[in-house]
């Protein structure tokens, strides 16, 4: 007798050409180091553990929204929203707390369902008419942005200490918000490269069409990695309100530049259907590491922009070819 016992659908992901390996994490380090090496010869100050500390307390947010977008990179998306959804989320906890009496925790919570929800409405436009996430993302990009100064009536909203505990320093200097963040990305690390959701991420950035003909509709995977990316954008905004002790309709401008550039310079395919969370976190200690070093020796802002700039363009050339080299093989 057959056996009519379902099996796993097949996924066609080449695990070696698909997951960062040793080599990657390698380089990123290496580059790291010498960055750190170079800064400390031409700044008394910067090898210390007073600037480390501070660096590590200081990019928590950039931290978790560069695993948001090092996802949807992988299945061959991009998200131009996440500062004005930060912006979105931080505005509606400030309201809650400041107009409606509300306590910290539900605010909380109200600040990132409405991320999450901005997420979802992004990633659903893009699958259900099939457009290009960089167009609806700069759509919703607008939108949060509009409703965060609706919110706020186009003013920073002083919120107090409410959110302080997440960025006091608890051990080492370090804030819980910093732990937070670790703990994200090795979750996420995990997912991506132990799980079959991960598998999945990558075989729909790798070719969507074999995945859809395997089986498996990509469509609610899609969405779920947006929503996903805008819950994080709603964690990074209570990090942003802790430091800052209020929240601010103009936070996060800019800030899906150094996403996008940290996400990149840390490897993950432009393409889609490759990347790895430990090596964003590599790229985002790069560029924070980089602006740090660049401030202390005194750069000038055109000076630091070029240089940036610089360090992006040469990782995106990286990237091509890379991807090149592996089609060549492939």
């Amino acid at each position: 007798m057959k056996n009519t016992t379902p099996s796993t659908p097949t996924m066609p992901v080449r695990r070696g050409g698909n997951y960062l390996g040793l080599g990657t994490y390698l380089g990123l380090a290496g580059a790291l180091l010498a960055m750190i090496v170079l800064f400390s010869l031409l700044s008394d100050h910067f090898l210390s553990y007073q600037t480390f500390s501070t660096l590590a307390n200081q990019i928590p947010d950039l931290m978790v929204l560069a695993v948001g977008m090092t996802l949807i990179l992988i299945i061959g998306g991009i998200d131009l929203s996440v500062g004005s959804v930060l912006a979105l989320a931080a505005s509606a906890v400030s309201v809650a707390i400041l107009g409606w009496g509300w306590s910290v925790f539900p605010a909380a919570l109200l600040g990132i369902a409405c991320a999450t929800l901005a997420g979802t409405i992004t990633g659903s436009i893009t699958v259900a008419w099939r457009i290009p996430s960089f167009i609806v993302s700069l759509g919703v990009l607008e939108m949060a942005r509009g409703v965060a100064y609706q919110m706020t009536n186009s003013r920073t909203a002083y919120i107090g200490d409410s959110f302080a505990w997440l960025s006091d320093p608890v051990a080492f200097g370090i804030s819980p918000s910093f732990i937070i963040a670790l703990m994200v990305i090795f979750i996420a690390q995990a997912v991506l490269t132990r799980t079959v959701f991960g598998r999945y991420l990558i075989g729909i950035g790798t070719n969507e069409e074999a995945v859809r003909l395997a089986g498996i509709n990509p469509k609610p995977y899609k969405i779920l990695v947006f929503s996903l990316m805008g819950l994080l954008a709603g964690v990074a905004a209570l990090f942003q309100i802790s430091r800052l002790e209020a929240a601010d309709p103009n936070a996060g401008a800019g800030l899906e530049l150094q996403v996008i550039a940290a996400v990149v310079i840390g490897g993950t395919s432009l393409m889609g259907g490759r990347g790895s969370i430990i090596s964003t976190f590599f790229g985002v200690l790069i560029i924070s590491v980089l602006a740090a070093g660049l401030a202390q020796i005194g750069a000038t802002e055109p000076t630091k922009r070029i240089i940036t700039g610089a360090v992006i363009v040469i990782a995106v050339v990286l990237d091509t070819y890379r991807s090149n080299r592996a089609r060549r093989q492939g």
